[in-house]
């Protein structure tokens, strides 16, 4: 189970990696049209890393403690991702803004970076955050 949970971790992380990389490329850090602050988005990266390298320590310390406190780590992280899920959903239903009489660049301009993440992405990196935290969870109890 602690090696399922580290999968999933890293597949997760992967995605996040992609979204925080469209996020970043479209403009995302300079603050903008963005629904997503920058110290949420951030908060939750640096969170999501130090409970994985948490979960690589305790794979080699077997220390019942690292496991909980990995799993720690792992609820501020769930809800932040909550957080910015609920903004990407207001985002992706909202109509796109087309300035009146502005050229394609201004466009793409009043577009909210994170309209560009790939809907599959943002689900799979959100069931395998779950299974993550479940699996977290259950090898902890199991510790």
């Amino acid at each position: 189970m602690t090696i399922a949970a580290l999968v999933t971790w890293l597949i997760t992380a992967l995605g996040g990696f992609h979204m925080l990389g469209t996020w970043i490329a479209r403009g995302g850090v300079r603050g903008g049209t963005s629904r997503l602050p920058v110290p949420v988005i951030f908060g939750h990266f640096l969170l999501a890393a130090a409970g994985l390298v948490v979960w690589i320590i305790y794979l080699f310390a077997d220390a019942a403690a690292l496991a909980w406190t990995a799993f720690g780590l792992l609820l501020p992280v769930a809800l932040l991702g909550f957080v910015m899920f609920f903004r990407w959903l207001s985002v992706t239903r909202a109509p796109s803004v087309r300035p009146a009489g502005a050229p394609g660049s201004a466009q793409a301009a009043a577009t909210p970076p994170e309209r560009s993440f790939p809907v599959p992405v943002v689900l799979g990196h959100g069931l395998f955050a779950v299974a993550t935290l479940v699996l977290v969870v259950l090898a902890a109890l199991q510790s």
